[in-house]
């Protein structure tokens, strides 16, 4: 009898693994981190980004489990539908930080072509000469924090900690057995997502080399699939599950 509940746990704790690792391919997920992949141009740094990512994630739904498990307190329906609508609204703030950063580098590159500056030696001799302001108006770059990504792990975790907890307290025989159910889940996700990042991270990465306008245009493309992404969640959750009707 042992060894099957050994067994049982093992399979639990693999499935667990199995789980996270697919649980970071979540389309909000994947839209969510690659926000902030976009900005940078190193595949090993949008790498960390997605474990970072898991964290936050990880983080989160340890909190929660050790609530839920340990202390029996209890996700209300509305409060769990409430998680999810705040996901919709961070992937709608997500892809307005991206494109507002994409119109200020327009705007920037636009001051760097018509702001022109007369040096000339006139026939009073006062010094006057023309220069390109190259770096005086170039666009500051976006916040790349592990921060960001962190919090944004935090809000997804907080959003799946009442399904997870269900499965938790269905399938796992203890409290300690699903704190490490948790841990485990959450491994796979930062696996899963950092894996999943560097691979996102790539077409930014190559586009950054070689072709500064295809960059541009992807950057403004997963802005864009963010706000409609996060547009259509706050919908389903708010209207369709009835969250505010």
């Amino acid at each position: 009898m042992e060894d099957l509940t050994a067994a049982t746990l093992f399979a639990a704790l693999v499935l667990g693994f199995a789980l996270g690792l697919r649980h970071a391919t979540d389309a909000d997920h994947v839209v969510a981190v690659s926000t902030i992949v976009g900005q940078s141009s190193n595949i090993f740094r949008s790498a960390l980004i997605g474990a970072f990512w898991g964290i936050g994630h990880t983080t989160t739904l340890f909190i929660m489990g050790i609530l839920v498990i340990i202390f029996r307190v209890s996700i209300p329906e509305r409060m769990a539908l409430f998680l999810e609508f705040l996901v919709g609204i961070m992937l709608v703030v997500l892809g307005w930080l991206v494109l507002r950063d994409q119109v200020r580098r327009v705007g920037a590159y636009l001051a760097r072509r018509l702001h022109v500056h007369e040096h000339l030696h006139n026939a009073e001799g006062e010094h006057i000469h023309f220069h390109d302001p190259e770096e005086a108006h170039r666009a500051a770059p976006a916040a790349r924090t592990p921060g960001r990504a962190i919090v944004i792990g935090m809000v997804h975790g907080l959003a799946g900690s009442a399904a997870l907890m269900l499965l938790v307290l269905a399938t796992i025989p203890s409290p300690l057995a699903g704190l490490v159910y948790i841990l485990i889940f959450g491994v796979g996700s930062i696996a899963g997502m950092l894996l999943l990042s560097g691979v996102i991270g790539l077409p930014f990465a190559l586009t950054a080399q070689y072709s500064q306008t295809l960059n541009e245009g992807i950057r403004i493309v997963a802005g864009t699939v963010s706000i409609v992404l996060g547009l259509l969640v706050m919908y389903e959750i708010g209207v369709v599950e009835g969250l505010f009707l």
